[in-house]
């Protein structure tokens, strides 16, 4: 069942509660392998689900519209310095939505329309909030867009300087949605400063890692840091930004009153609770855990015959090409969640399959890790994966429920926070 419990949901409306309980099962007998996804402590979920809710608090702390902020605001500046200490920062701001609004309040900080920013392509692994073209960043701003090699699958710095130079942007992103290496954060700054660019490190899928010392952090050489809250880190779906001093006026107005009214304060509660879990030792130790898990899945699966984007992977995020296994992503993925082992059919660089049946699939060990799985059980996922997608191609439905079943038989050793066998 759901913990913390919920007797009263269930008596209000029994078809939803019927819903969120299923969903809490479903969570604790799959694989969660979606890069973006983890399980959140129960701490988290309790204050995510609080009175704080109720209130309105449009403004900062100190700085309020309305009245009745008497313990909203060190609850707030409680987040701010939690984050400002976890990650070694000048300023938070803890008010955002999610990364999206996030990295939002960035082009509102420093660019006007037209201007031109730099990002990572999308199909190469770039966020669509970084400045590809269906996204409002790249209808009301000029993007001009890096690649990774064709060969190696990484970043080529040199080719991202030559860009910016003929290109002269106003703002670089680096990070993305799909990059399964270590961000070369200081190479970043150095073309930054050379062509007078802000830089902005989007550490959404990291931020776990570098709180727990297993990635390089940005600090020190990006002038703006963006950040969901989960993935990684662990905490609530929401967002951060983190700047320097010099850049901590244009960020808060950016976010209020520049694209949003008041906070959620139940969310901010829990990113407070989540980052007190990420200055843990414990915590640390989770981070480590997820890197090796990761090196292990993916000497595992090339074993099995998966191309691996990039050959392999440096945090939590793996990126495999099945073009050689004869499969596209999409039915691979759908045939993958059936076998009890979740995450998404993906583009991979240079891919010549279309956005909604691409040849790739993305994972991650995030989630795996939280529920105390090893480098000792990758060989098996690895393995699982493999018969999986095999039977997906002669519609052997038997061993794909098999599979699912096995997977089940494993996770019930290994507890999950928010659900508890009834």
């Amino acid at each position: 069942m759901h913990v913390p419990p919920i007797p009263h949901l269930t008596a209000e409306d029994p078809e939803l509660a019927t819903l969120v309980e299923a969903e809490a099962t479903r969570q604790h007998d799959k694989l969660r392998m979606i890069a973006s996804e983890n399980y959140v402590s129960e701490a988290v979920l309790e204050a995510s689900s609080t009175v704080l809710t109720n209130k309105y608090s449009e403004g900062y702390a100190g700085k309020r519209y309305y009245e009745g902020q008497q313990l909203i605001d060190p609850i707030e500046t409680l987040a701010i310095e939690r984050a400002k200490s976890l990650f070694g920062v000048e300023h938070a701001n803890v008010q955002p939505y999610s990364g999206s609004p996030a990295n939002l309040a960035v082009y509102l900080a420093f660019l006007q329309p037209g201007d031109t920013v730099m990002g990572m392509s999308l199909p190469m692994g770039g966020h669509l909030t970084h400045g590809w073209s269906v996204s409002a960043t790249g209808k009301w701003f000029n993007p001009v867009r890096y690649a990774v090699n064709r060969e190696s699958g990484r970043i080529d710095l040199d080719e991202v300087r030559d860009l910016a130079r003929a290109e002269r942007p106003k703002v670089i992103f680096c990070g993305g949605t799909a990059v399964p290496r270590t961000i070369d954060f200081p190479g970043f700054a150095e073309i930054a400063r050379e062509v007078g660019a802000v830089l902005v490190a989007d550490i959404a899928h990291i931020a776990g890692l570098i709180a727990g010392g297993a990635h390089p952090s940005p600090v020190g050489h990006a002038d703006v840091i963006t950040t969901t809250t989960h993935k990684t880190l662990r905490g609530p779906r929401g967002a951060m930004i983190m700047t320097t001093a010099a850049h901590a006026s244009a960020i808060d107005k950016a976010v209020f009153p520049g694209l949003q009214g008041g906070p959620h304060n139940h969310t901010t509660a829990a990113i407070a609770v989540a980052l007190r879990e990420a200055s843990t030792e414990e915590f640390g130790r989770y981070a480590h855990q997820i890197v090796a898990n990761a090196a292990a899945l993916a000497a595992a699966m090339t074993e099995r015959g998966f191309t691996l984007i990039s050959g392999g992977t440096d945090n939590h995020l793996i990126l495999a090409d099945l073009t050689g296994k004869g499969i596209a992503g999409k039915p691979a993925a759908q045939a993958l969640d059936r076998a009890g082992i979740e995450l998404n059919y993906n583009t991979v660089p240079y891919d010549v399959r279309k956005p909604f049946d691409p040849s790739g699939i993305r994972l991650g060990t995030a989630a795996l890790t939280t529920r105390g799985l090893t480098e000792q059980h990758m060989p098996q996922v690895a393995a699982w994966m493999d018969e999986a997608v095999t039977a997906a191609l002669k519609d052997d439905e038997a061993t794909i429920d098999r599979i699912a079943g096995e997977v089940q038989d494993l996770l019930a050793g290994f507890p999950m926070p928010g659900y508890r066998a009834a």
